[in-house]
């Protein structure tokens, strides 16, 4: 029997009589690029820029980025100086001037942090922020800026005291003297004066303030005004004339030998005129300034085995030797060490009664005493940001 196989073949047509062909598989969605790049810096909160704050932990806050990131974490940083570099400035024993904080945990829509050690007093902090995400890290947040708490402190060694906002750290204040709104305390005649007791007796320091309020001395008869003090030290709370360790700054004044003379005296435990420092009637000639009253004028006392006394005069800038111009600079090398068993230092004089006093209507303010050079950046706060 003869088989036969016979194959049909079924060829769909379409309504249009064309072949079909079968559909290609839908693309995969794209991830979604962000609308801010990564790296967009963060936008600061506060505080707001230069705002003088009362405290000395303040709280820094930023706005987070708007994109949403798991395990994201922030960086601050705070410093003393505008490029965030530690720099070789003196800085304080008691208080800190550069701040790096990492691994700060993002909040809700902003993030704080709370600075966890004393700032500087008195200083303007520049600060910034950034973020990080695993290896991506965003770039530096603008700059801003805040001032410290204006407050002063005596500790052994270093004792800082402002003065513009109505309190001093002193322990005795005698007579007349008046505190003069965002100026600082005025003495108001030469028998009055501010006293300090120094914590730590300092043999190789500095003494330094903005002194406001002195003048070429006007024409009078009086003689007390032969040797008016701008601010002195000694070993004792008595008349500092019998101190043999008195340190007295001057700005004579008529009858001055010569009048308008700056010149100083400084005893070395002996009052003897071997143990005695100041200087000689041609350098008093050579030394005469004629200052004006509206001028402020930064007068800083350095010692040790010398002694080195210069005179600024630039207003607020010459807090922290910043512009200024100096008028007077003298140093002179000595033998013997300024170590009185206990030590207070004034603004003023308070030996009126035996020789001239202090100067009438002197206004002070940004005073440092410590046993090393005024911190670079103590009292910026006090002066405007340029």
């Amino acid at each position: 029997m003869l088989v036969v196989l016979c194959f049909v073949a079924v060829v769909v047509i379409s309504c249009g009589g064309t072949p079909s062909t079968p559909a290609s598989p839908s693309p995969t969605p794209s991830t979604p690029t962000p609308t801010v790049p990564l790296t967009t810096p963060l936008a600061l909160v506060g505080p707001a820029t230069d705002d003088q704050l009362n405290t000395l932990r303040p709280t820094l806050t930023v706005t987070n980025p708007s994109q949403a990131l798991s395990g994201r974490a922030y960086e601050f940083q705070i410093s003393d100086r505008n490029d965030f570099t530690v720099g070789s400035g003196t800085k304080s024993a008691y208080y800190t001037v550069n701040v790096t904080k990492t691994g700060v945990s993002e909040g809700t829509s902003t993030t704080a942090f709370i600075v966890e050690q004393d700032l500087q007093p008195a200083t303007r902090f520049y600060w910034r922020a950034r973020w990080t995400q695993g290896t991506t890290t965003a770039d530096w947040s603008s700059t801003g800026t805040f001032k410290t708490l204006i407050i002063g402190y005596n500790q052994p060694g270093e004792l800082y005291d402002p003065m513009v906002n109505g309190a001093s750290v002193s322990d005795f204040r005698f007579k007349r003297t008046t505190f003069v709104p965002g100026k600082g305390l005025r003495v108001e005649d030469s028998d009055s004066y501010v006293r300090y007791g120094l914590r730590q007796t300092i043999t190789d320091g500095e003494f330094s303030a903005d002194v406001e309020g002195l003048s070429a001395s006007p024409v009078s008869e009086n003689p007390d005004t032969a040797k008016l003090k701008v601010f002195s030290m000694c070993d004792c709370t008595t008349d500092i004339a019998f101190s043999d360790y008195l340190t007295t700054i001057q700005y004579r004044g008529f009858n001055g030998n010569p009048p308008n003379a700056i010149s100083f005296k400084m005893l070395f435990g002996v009052d003897d005129e071997a143990h005695k420092l100041e200087p000689d009637l041609g350098t008093r000639i050579a030394s005469v300034r004629q200052l004006s009253t509206g001028n402020t004028y930064h007068w800083r006392l350095s010692w040790g085995h010398f002694i080195h006394l210069t005179v600024l005069d630039g207003g607020a800038g010459a807090a922290t030797g910043i512009g200024g111009n100096q008028i007077y600079d003298l140093q002179y090398n000595i033998i013997y060490t300024y170590a009185p068993p206990s030590q207070y230092a004034y603004l003023g004089v308070n030996n009126s009664g035996s020789e001239s006093g202090s100067w009438p209507g002197a206004i002070y303010r940004n005073v440092w005493i410590g046993n090393k050079a005024r911190p670079t950046s103590l009292g910026s706060a006090l002066q405007p940001l340029k």
